[in-house]
């Protein structure tokens, strides 16, 4: 068991302490989370995934991201909001993605709202990034939020918009997910 402090792997870096625990991880943790990711696409892809992780481990969802890409026409919006009767009974059916009735709804009615929006989701979503002036490090992840006004604003315009399976600690992971906040923690590699 951890304190939530940063840990060393066996390549001799410090990561948050989740991110050493297993080799998935440490690639997730090295490479995307806490980085800033922009583009309509690549961002529904994330609110997805966060929403089909809600009660499960990130590890399962990463583990499966491929099945999740191949099931959900790589995350294309305007393909997903086409998914139809068949396409739920083929994705419920598809040991290559998690098969809750209700996070596949919500896939595809996302993608519908998004088409909706009257601005990109990129715009919308980064408009609730915290400023990362003054904001200080964590020093473990005991110290690293699950939720903020910031996620839960996000959380409420998104409802707002017609999105589902978008709570404010849904939308503090994604936050994280893309760098909208940065909370690689002090001693961790990755802290800039």
């Amino acid at each position: 068991m951890t304190d939530g402090s940063a840990v060393v792997g066996e390549d001799g870096r410090a990561r948050c302490s989740w991110g050493g625990s297993t080799p998935d991880y440490a690639a997730y943790h090295d490479t995307e989370w806490g980085v800033p990711l922009h583009g309509d696409a690549a961002l529904f892809e994330r609110l997805c995934l966060e929403a089909f992780q809600s009660g499960l481990s990130w590890l399962t969802i990463l583990r499966k991201r491929d099945g999740f890409r191949r099931a959900f026409a790589d995350f294309d919006p305007a393909a997903v909001a086409k998914f139809g009767d068949d396409d739920v009974a083929r994705l419920m059916a598809d040991t290559a993605i998690v098969r809750n009735r209700r996070k596949i709804d919500a896939a595809i009615g996302n993608a519908r709202a998004l088409l909706e929006l009257d601005e990109p989701l990129d715009t919308l979503l980064w408009s609730f990034a915290p400023p990362a002036e003054g904001r200080t490090r964590p020093s473990s992840m005991d110290d690293v939020p699950a939720v903020t006004p910031e996620s839960t604003a996000m959380a409420k315009e998104l409802k707002r918009r017609g999105f589902a399976f978008v709570g404010p600690t849904t939308c503090y992971a994604l936050m994280q997910a893309t760098g909208m906040v940065d909370d690689h923690i002090a001693g961790c590699w990755r802290a800039t």
